[in-house]
């Protein structure tokens, strides 16, 4: 009877050792778990800085632009995720940056170049009237991932917000200039390989950027930038797709006698 008393207790203080042996190698882990939606909020939160200077691409950037008005001049500033300046562009269409800025009615729009002589750090000229707009940094880092996003701003002191018009044309035909454009899209539906091509009524544009002209387009809510180069050939036709429905506004851009002009289209993708 003694001998099985002494077995019952040495098997009892073998299975208490061993709960403590095994909590003592698994409250570290449990306490790691604990701390890693801290890592990932963290994580959250720096992408959510980014959105509040003006870049848009949950991450997808590698390249963060800023926008000051200062002294009549529009001032961008290109940084990378480290603070650093970002000067090292592609040319494209003639230029190094095209900056393209519209009043958050989308009823004004200009298309300007900023100069660059100081590292990551260029400027322009601008006319606006006071406001609120915004603009897209359209750029080609190298070895940099880029996508242009919106980024806010205001021009001079006294401004009034404006509403957003959401009426689509009821002919696609603008007059500019002089010379009138007709808007001939091959369709206007969602997700779908679409050209838009442009009646000139006979006259010819000259090589604008180099190309026959250059289309810009926007969602209703100036968050989506569309930037379209014209296919090759001597005809002015833009290939496109739509991946949302609804309104959405066309800038298109040709040159004549020297002169660029603009001539805007609304339309409705269904």
């Amino acid at each position: 009877m003694k001998k099985w008393t002494i077995s019952a207790l040495v098997y009892l203080f073998v299975i208490v050792g061993g709960y403590y042996v095994y909590a003592s190698f698994t409250e570290p882990e449990s306490h790691n778990d604990t701390n890693a939606p801290h890592q990932q909020e963290a994580k959250s939160s720096h992408g959510q800085e980014h959105v509040e200077n003006g870049n848009n691409h949950d991450g997808e950037s590698e390249v963060i632009p800023n926008i000051q008005v200062e002294n009549g001049e529009l001032i961008i500033t290109l940084k990378d995720l480290e603070g650093n300046p970002v000067s090292d562009l592609e040319v494209n269409h003639e230029k190094l940056m095209h900056l393209i800025v519209v009043s958050t009615d989308l009823k004004e729009y200009q298309h300007l170049h900023p100069q660059t002589n100081e590292p990551g750090v260029f400027r322009v000229p601008h006319s606006l009237a006071a406001g609120e707009y915004k603009a897209f940094v359209d750029i080609k880092p190298t070895g940099k991932t880029y996508e242009a996003a919106p980024i806010s701003f205001m021009a001079g002191e006294n401004h009034t917000e404006h509403e957003e018009d959401s009426l689509t044309d009821t002919e696609l035909t603008k007059e500019a200039g002089g010379h009138t454009v007709t808007l001939l899209p091959s369709s206007l539906k969602v997700n779908e390989d679409i050209q838009l091509s442009f009646d000139l009524a006979g006259d010819t544009p000259e090589q604008y950027l180099g190309a026959l002209g250059h289309v810009v387009i926007l969602d209703q809510k100036g968050e989506n930038y569309i930037h379209v180069h014209p296919l090759e050939g001597n005809e002015p036709v833009f290939a496109t797709k739509f991946s949302e429905p609804g309104i959405y506004k066309i800038w298109a851009e040709f040159k004549f006698n020297g002169q660029v002009f603009v001539y805007p289209f609304v339309v409705e993708i269904k």
